[in-house]
């Protein structure tokens, strides 16, 4: 049985590895502002970016979707791992060793699934490699040379080769010590008469990586003609290959994509491999399927939305070239980027264009030109005779629903212009009309494509601002919503801010507060939590330590969720320090005062004469002791606490 890894290994690893380097690997982070970083969140779609990512404090947080945590939680919920899987990952990162309590450490027993086959796929990665420099690769080597590529291109996109017999890998990754159920669950064996053999055998392989740059798949190219499979075999999917969720090249690229706001989409691995040796190293490529959502939601991550971002095609001019082209349009609205298309002369595949005119000609093949809509559009419109009145009605009729589909009114004016210039139509009012008569049509329906947009979604905006507010307390615990417009819970809200991201201007007075005294229940969950840690003021000499321990004991995900939102929140203060700390402190502890206040006198005034004497004197001494406090801090602030 697996053993418990050690706690002080656990609270190594979580210090050892920036949450910013972590998160960078799946999207582009910016400055937020107050030492906080954002971008796009990967757990929901979003149009502006409500993720922030807090380095100090090695916390992130999503204000629209209200998913939070440390770097373990976020490389749990991203790649749906276990902690002990996401521990051990993130230990080999910082060449940690791990140790392991009730009982011995058998690595081969021990870790994780996901664990297991991704390190199946880098032996077989290093394996294939080395397979290309033997005799029998002669054949792959020359496949690379007829298209352009030495072995410095070989070995920076790690490509390598399928030995033809029937279980070279196999035998392989049983001597370092894979299991038969490990090689069939990875995908690089799979069932024979005998027991399992090579999926792949007498082909060239490329490596196949996710966004953190593992290797989880393969993508075999047929080599002789005796090989009867298809001409590109890859890897079929499994617990940690997903075709539709990985794109070729995404592990390369990722930073350019970040820096330079572009992504190029091309067809196929050569293609990858020409447009990065050209110098477009913003190219990726779907492994073996059509582009679309999932594609799109790595790829905005990266770009993030900033306005200025292009997306770029390379299709084939041919019929199934623009048929792909036509479908990438579909969900084209799911980006906020500008999506063009590029297709070569001849209509060469990159590929082929750098081999017949070189690097240049690929880095202006990929210069961003035809819109994508208006390639689509003259697909639809070319195919019908304009000519007559007849012609261009029907071209009218199957191209304004995809124009409605645009969900920027502007944006859908503008290209409802052009269409009826396409078209030849005259009035053009008559094309704008009709298109805003099908997308108010299809609104009231409900079956717009695409998100919605950002102004309607909970979360859009600021965070802290009111709308992610009222929604987040749908899972809140039960009791009055949270409004930011009242005093009493905005005051609540930084007071906690505080005691979580600035322990050392609240304490320890904070640890002297009642839970009581924190009037929105999620408020006084949070309290509890920070009480059961052991008080803000052990968030004095180590605020990691502390923060991870209010959230372990945290009960439930809705309360551990809200203690990493008020953690990596900004304040509204322009200036924090003692000064700032103290209002809030003040203003918190006077309005508790004033509603204990009120609660004794409601209580005489139903009571009325029925009061027992002992019992009213006691009333009325409470109600003096009290208001005599609220004037102290009335008059006093912070020094009356």
């Amino acid at each position: 049985m697996a053993g418990r890894i050690n706690d002080e290994d656990v609270k190594a690893v979580r210090d050892a590895v920036p949450i910013d380097a972590v998160v960078s690997e799946y999207l582009q982070l910016r400055n937020a502002g107050g030492g906080n970083l954002k971008g796009l969140c990967p757990f929901h779609d979003e149009k502006s970016p409500s993720f922030q990512v807090s380095p100090s404090k090695g916390l992130f947080h999503c204000f629209g979707c209200q998913e939070g945590g440390d770097t373990i939680a976020f490389v749990m919920k991203i790649d749906h791992l276990s902690f002990s899987e996401t521990v051990e990952r993130l230990a080999a990162k910082a060449g940690i060793t791990l140790r392991y309590e009730e009982g011995g450490y058998n690595p081969s027993h021990q870790r994780g699934e996901r664990i297991r086959l991704v390190e199946a796929h880098k032996v077989a990665a290093d394996f294939y490699r080395e397979q290309l420099d033997g005799p029998e690769a002669e054949i792959g080597r020359k496949f690379l040379a007829e298209r352009g590529f030495d072995q410095d291109a070989a070995v920076h996109f790690g490509i390598g080769y399928s030995p033809a017999g029937w279980d070279h890998l196999t035998r392989y990754l049983r001597g370092k010590g894979f299991s038969d159920r490990e090689l069939i669950a990875s995908g690089l064996s799979q069932d024979g008469r005998r027991g399992p053999i090579d999926r792949f055998r007498g082909r060239l392989m490329w490596p196949i990586s996710d966004t953190s740059g593992d290797v989880v798949g393969f993508g075999a190219r047929k080599l002789r003609d005796d090989d009867n499979g298809p001409k590109y075999l890859n890897t079929p999917e499994t617990a940690i290959y997903k075709k539709s969720q990985v794109l070729y090249g995404i592990d390369l690229a990722k930073k350019e994509i970040a820096k330079s706001s572009r992504a190029v989409v091309v067809e196929g691995y050569t293609d990858v491999m020409a447009c990065h040796l050209a110098g477009v190293t913003t190219a990726i490529a779907t492994c073996g399927t059509a582009f679309g959502g999932d594609h799109i939601k790595i790829l905005r991550r990266l770009l993030m939305d900033n306005g200025s971002a292009r997306v770029i095609f390379t299709f084939d001019g041919d019929a199934a070239g623009q048929k792909a082209a036509l479908r990438a349009f579909e969900d084209d609205q799911k980006f906020a980027a500008e999506t063009y298309i590029a297709i070569a002369p001849d209509n060469m595949d990159p590929c082929d264009l750098r081999l017949a005119k070189g690097d240049e000609a690929v880095r202006d093949l990929v210069e961003p030109r035809t819109p994508l809509f208006e390639f689509a559009l003259r697909q639809i419109v070319g195919r019908y005779d304009l000519e007559t009145p007849a012609g261009r009605g029907a071209a009218l009729d199957e191209a304004a629903p995809v124009v409605a589909r645009i969900k920027n009114s502007s944006s859908q004016h503008e290209v409802a212009v052009q269409l009826a210039g396409m078209l030849g139509i005259l009035d053009t009012q008559f094309v704008v009309k009709r298109v805003a008569q099908l997308a108010r049509w299809a609104r009231e329906r409900g079956d717009r494509r695409g998100p919605a947009p950002a102004s309607s979604r909970s979360g859009a905006g600021a965070p802290g601002g009111l709308r992610h507010e009222q929604v987040r307390t749908t899972a809140a615990p039960s009791g009055p919503a949270l409004h930011l417009r009242s005093p009493a819970h905005r005051t609540e809200r930084e007071l906690l801010k505080l005691a979580l991201q600035k322990p050392a201007l609240v304490s320890p007075a904070f640890d002297a507060y009642g839970v009581d005294e924190f009037t929105a229940p999620p408020y006084a969950a949070v309290r509890q939590c920070v009480a059961d840690a052991g008080g803000a003021e052990t968030g004095l000499p180590e605020p990691r330590d502390y923060l991870a321990r209010v959230l372990d004991v945290a009960p439930d995900d809705t309360v551990r969720n809200l203690v990493t939102e008020l953690a990596v929140e900004v304040f509204h203060g322009k200036t924090i320090d003692e000064t700032y700390a103290g209002v809030q402190l003040v203003q918190v502890r006077l309005r508790a005062v004033d509603r204990r206040i009120g609660e004794v006198q409601g209580s005489l005034a139903r009571l009325g004469s029925h009061v027992p004497p002992e019992q009213l004197a006691a009333a009325q001494n409470e109600v003096w002791v009290l208001q005599q406090y609220a004037e102290s801090l009335r008059n006093h602030g912070a020094d009356a606490l």
